[in-house]
């Protein structure tokens, strides 16, 4: 590709000196760089691609994109945002796939993999849709699964993947769209045909700094969508509608003003139900997904489906017919007689939701098992210790993910949580051996949450991700002790 038409909309401090240039492909990592390419030094947390222009150059590629020239003369390109100026030129260089299909954003704390999820589910089936997906477990071409890396990829990865699934006839694209993802601009030049938002808890506040710097970096989706969905029960998604200009769609349990609202809500072990109504339309909603939570996922789904002009009663019966999602309140099969539940929470309002929805089928005691990432936002783990301590019978303490903390220090922040409460908590750092005592507690009637992993198979400790699926774990303790009800 000649190397103005990759620039093409890219803004540029000057012009190229050789815009006829033949780039044959892009590169960030010098690592995988071909003679011949773009380099673009990318600035990051740990490095800045700055300092690996000389191995770049080195190694073949015929110009630099870059934020500060170096001193020497040589092929630099400057630009002010260099990864903004990625994110344009690898939609150039794979020329626009996002504009050949309906592409569907989903953002928030909580609840974007469930919901990007159902969404997919709801327009194979509603709409007779081929759906690509992107997200926290997995990437999906229709059917076929791909492994996904992080939440949102990077913009060059993003818009590869985004080809792939036009390519492949994709009509519709659901993507989970972390807040990181969109102020680091992977997602820019995509314009999104509906923009979702789930819900604004404390997280990621290691990144952001303050809940307002994170509740901001969320509203970029919106700038970026035809039509923005907003969950009106939530602080932050008030606070968006009052800011949007452009065309939106709202959601709520208990707001009138709502375009879309739950009535008549029915919680079960296994399932939950509702009536949604719409513009003197009311519909019976049955979600084979239990807890409190998941009516906010399939009012979110459906009205998604809605903003995209589906008839709710498509919807409806779509979402009758949905599977839950890996690692969001999985039940282990296990001969015992309790009940183990898997889930991804690890933020203070995800742990609540899943603690108040086990509470809601426990015949007996509630136990907890948890921990916090190391690396991430300090503050949230004292409130993760007093949720726990307070919603179940009995919490055991143990790592996450400690990544390059000592894994002792975290559950010593987490300890002061349990001050004002009486709930007994056992402390084991050890994972296995913490989920093991946890099993060994159990009683008839009892319900365990494992909570944290969710969807993960390994654990990452000393910056080194080892092996850990917690499923294996259960089941290998089963096959070795026969549990007697």
């Amino acid at each position: 590709m000649k190397l103005h038409s990759l620039l093409a909309g890219v803004p540029l401090m000057g012009e190229p000196s050789n815009p006829e240039m033949e780039i044959t492909s892009i590169s960030y990592d010098t690592r995988t760089l071909r003679p011949g390419a773009l380099f673009i030094a990318l600035p990051g947390a740990k490095t800045d691609g700055h300092k690996h222009i000389p191995e770049a150059l080195e190694r073949g590629a015929a110009a630099v994109l870059c934020r500060q020239a170096p001193p020497e003369p040589g092929p630099w390109l400057l630009t002010d945002n260099p990864r903004r100026a990625l994110a344009l030129a690898s939609a150039n260089w794979f020329r626009h796939p996002g504009r050949e299909m309906v592409l569907i954003g989903v953002t928030g704390t909580n609840g974007k993999t469930t919901t990007t999820c159902l969404i997919k589910s709801m327009l194979e089936q509603a709409a007779g849709a081929k759906v690509g997906l992107i997200g926290t477990i997995q990437n999906m071409i229709g059917e076929e699964i791909l492994p996904a890396q992080r939440t949102t990829p990077e913009s060059y990865e993003l818009q590869k993947l985004l080809r792939s699934m036009a390519d492949a006839g994709c009509t519709h694209v659901v993507m989970e769209v972390s807040s990181h993802a969109l102020v680091q601009h992977r997602t820019a030049g995509l314009q999104f045909d509906a923009g979702i938002f789930t819900n604004l808890t404390q997280d990621h506040l290691d990144y952001h700094k303050t809940m307002e710097a994170y509740r901001d970096a969320k509203e970029i989706l919106f700038d970026q969508s035809e039509v923005a969905v907003f969950n009106l029960d939530d602080e932050a998604g008030r606070w968006y509608a009052q800011r949007r200009a452009g065309p939106m769609f709202t959601y709520s349990e208990n707001r009138a003003r709502a375009d879309l609202s739950a009535r008549n809500i029915q919680l079960y072990p296994e399932h939950v139900s509702f009536e949604a109504l719409i513009a003197g339309e009311l519909r019976r909603v049955n979600l084979p997904i239990p807890g409190g939570f998941s009516i906010y996922n399939a009012l979110a789904a459906l009205s998604c489906g809605l903003a995209l002009g589906l008839p709710l009663k498509d919807c409806a019966a779509a979402l009758a017919r949905a599977k839950g999602v890996r690692g969001r309140v999985e039940v282990l099969p296990t001969p015992a007689p309790y009940t183990v539940i898997l889930d991804y929470a690890h933020t203070p309002d995800a742990l609540e939701n899943i603690l108040n929805a086990c509470r809601g089928f426990a015949q007996n005691r509630l136990i907890c098992l948890f921990g916090c990432g190391g690396d991430r936002d300090r503050s949230k783990r004292p409130i993760m210790g007093a949720v726990a301590a307070e919603l179940a019978d009995l919490v055991v303490l143990t790592s996450d993910n400690p990544r390059t903390e000592d894994p002792e220090a975290i559950l010593e922040e987490i300890l002061p949580g349990f001050q004002d409460w009486s709930t007994p908590v056992h402390v084991e750092p050890d994972r296995v051996k913490a989920i093991h005592w946890a099993l060994d507690q159990g009683r008839a009637g009892d319900v365990i949450l494992l909570a944290g992993k969710g969807h993960e198979t390994y654990q990452e400790i000393s910056g080194e991700k080892r092996p850990l699926d917690e499923r294996e774990v259960v089941g290998e303790y089963f096959e070795k002790i026969l549990v007697f009800s």
